[in-house]
């Protein structure tokens, strides 16, 4: 799935702008009445020191190719998060700064995956695919290396694996994060033609994926807290980190952690589960 970026940017402004109101960008109300929701074509320019006629065509998606210091000003007018600000940076590609390229996937990101036992750990690229895992992690969620390569991404499990259908007792809000964090992703990589293709893929294939995605939801999880509904034992309550190496901003090292008691009485015993299967493997 190709980007049209001058679209994309369109509609993700206009969303923007309509879920503004003049107090809270410290305009006041004027007398006439409001016949769309949210800030004025007129406000967003005059907030962002450009011509309305610049704002129209900008939300038509008619080819501009707004210049860092315009795109600045309208991520100050439209009070773009961070992580939305640099949506619109990424995927128009005006970063102003020298940005650092990724590097060939590292073996050491592998073998930190498997010294993080007995913690869950595993290894995402930029697409979510999963690239490497402990055995902790395989008990926690799903074995991995059952599952086809194609197939072996986390929006993909997490929208379309049946196993996966009650595994989140507050699965909407995992789904929904998850695609916003995506989107940022694929605005970074808007080149990266399987990214697209995953996309594509996961919005004929549900709809709950492609509702979702069309809200253009923009953010960057870099920790949280999850609930799950565990088949072996029960009700567990993790946190989670992200953590992405210097060298290669599109990897994530991503490592669970027990949230209360009660989940790491369940994480000891998924961790000795994994000892007695490597005891298993190495006899």
């Amino acid at each position: 799935m190709s980007v049209d970026v001058a679209q994309e940017l369109a509609v993700f402004l206009r969303g923007c702008r309509e879920r503004l109101t003049p107090g809270e960008v410290g305009l006041a109300e004027r007398g006439r009445a409001r016949r769309t929701p949210g800030l004025r074509r007129e406000e967003v320019a005059e907030l962002a020191s450009v011509s309305v006629d610049y704002v129209i065509r900008l939300e038509q998606g008619r080819g501009l190719r707004p210049s860092p210091e315009v795109l600045e000003a309208l991520a100050d007018a439209l009070r773009l998060s961070d992580d939305e600000h640099a949506y619109v940076f990424d995927l128009t590609k005006q970063w102003t700064a020298v940005r650092r390229q990724p590097q060939p996937e590292s073996g050491s990101l592998a073998a930190l995956v498997q010294a993080m036992s007995p913690l869950p750990a595993m290894l995402l690229n930029h697409r979510f695919d999963i690239c490497a895992w402990n055995a902790e992690m395989c008990l926690l969620m799903l074995n991995f290396a059952d599952v086809a390569p194609e197939r072996r991404n986390v929006m993909w499990l997490c929208a379309l694996e049946p196993a996966f259908e009650t595994f989140y007792t507050d699965r909407e809000r995992v789904i929904r994060e998850g695609i916003a964090d995506l989107r940022a992703a694929w605005a970074a990589h808007a080149d990266d033609q399987d990214l697209g293709e995953l996309v594509r893929s996961l919005s004929e294939e549900s709809e709950e994926f492609a509702e979702l995605w069309s809200r253009r939801d923009v953010k960057v999880q870099n920790n949280g807290r999850k609930r799950l509904n565990h088949p072996d034992v029960g009700s567990l309550t993790i946190e989670y980190d992200v953590l992405t190496p210097l060298g290669d901003t599109g990897q994530r090292l991503i490592v669970y952690r027990a949230a209360d008691a009660a989940s790491q009485r369940g994480f000891d015993r998924l961790a000795a589960l994994a000892a007695q299967d490597t005891r298993a493997l190495a006899g």
